[in-house]
């Protein structure tokens, strides 16, 4: 008996390993990637993806704003990926080294401009417009646009999943961040004590919204990933929540 679960430890552990690089060995794929200017070397405006103040979720020095083609309509808010510099011998750093960053923005297309002449964001060219900190781990600053290879890795978080409220007493939004894993939400329900599942839809970026009066109950969040996993915080926010409060839920 002692052999068999010794057996299935060993089976369970591996196959968690193949999961894990078979998400990591994704194929690289090419891009160009930019950087914006800034005093802090982070984004720290409020983004596409509805998050805020980055720093306060966490993304600041390692965020990124996607061209259209990636961004699609915000659906891909909250996903990370890994990104490095090639084929540049001038402004490459040496070694290719690669930084991991989340979506946070959009990067608005400009066809004013030719996709190779300033339009970088423009359809269907995939560009990423990073923070000046991310960018410079993997190019020199005095660089204007480089090209890159990226793939999609899982998100490393630190805490739960994080739902801040807002909205009003018959329309309720809340905006989620922090996810780890896939990074990307594709479905969220929210239950009060007094109601069952109701599903979300999604308002923009990160922010999920239902017409429905939730004040005064607690309240449970279950959120679902690109991977089809779900995951249920039972009773995140107490009844006597508040609009602009942020609760920390499970993790991935």
């Amino acid at each position: 008996m002692g052999s068999l679960q010794s057996t299935l430890l060993l089976y369970l552990i591996l196959l968690h390993s193949c999961n894990i690089a078979a998400y990591k060995d994704e194929q690289w794929k090419k891009a160009t990637a930019t950087y914006t200017k800034d005093t802090e070397g982070s984004l720290i405006k409020e983004g596409a993806c509805g998050y805020g103040d980055l720093h306060k979720a966490s993304y600041g020095k390692y965020s990124v704003g996607l061209s259209t083609i990636l961004f699609s309509r915000g659906s891909t808010c909250g996903t990370c990926y890994e990104i490095r510099c090639v084929d540049h011998i001038l402004w490459c750093i040496l070694g290719s080294p690669s930084v991991i960053v989340t979506v946070t923005d959009f990067c608005p297309p400009n066809y004013g401009l030719s996709v190779d002449y300033g339009g970088w964001c423009n359809f269907p060219r995939e560009h990423f417009e990073m923070s000046q900190i991310a960018f410079s781990e993997i190019a020199k600053r005095k660089a204007d646009i480089v090209p890159v290879q990226y793939r999609r890795v899982k998100c490393q978080r630190s805490g739960g999943l994080k739902f801040t409220m807002s909205g009003n007493s018959h329309f309720f939004q809340v905006l989620i961040t922090n996810v780890g894993m896939d990074g990307e939400v594709v479905a969220v329900k929210v239950k009060g004590s007094r109601t069952g599942w109701i599903p979300m839809a999604r308002n923009w970026g990160q922010n999920w919204h239902c017409n429905v009066n939730l004040q005064h109950q607690p309240l449970s969040f279950e959120v679902t990933i690109s991977s089809g996993k779900p995951l249920t915080s039972y009773n995140v926010a107490t009844a006597n929540w508040q609009f602009e409060q942020t609760f920390e839920g499970k993790q991935f």
